[in-house]
């Protein structure tokens, strides 16, 4: 079981998987709002699913996940 405290500042820590998912991208543990704002202008990331979205972010798990087994 995943302890979301570990992932999220202490203001989404109650919040539903959903609401997370729908939050800023600063909401994730180690993010700032000046992070947030470099991934809103170049690559239109403003929330936690779209950031796990990102298509870059899919081909790097992709390449990660099909490494390990080569």
């Amino acid at each position: 079981m995943m302890k979301i405290d570990k992932a999220v500042v202490k203001a989404f820590e109650k919040k539903s998987l959903k609401e997370i998912a729908n939050a800023p991208v600063w909401a994730l543990q180690g993010v700032s709002e000046g992070d947030a704002e470099k991934l809103k202008a170049a690559f239109n990331v403003k929330t936690v699913k779209d950031l796990a979205k990102l298509k870059y972010v899919r081909w790097a798990q992709a390449i990660v996940t099909l490494s390990e087994l080569e």
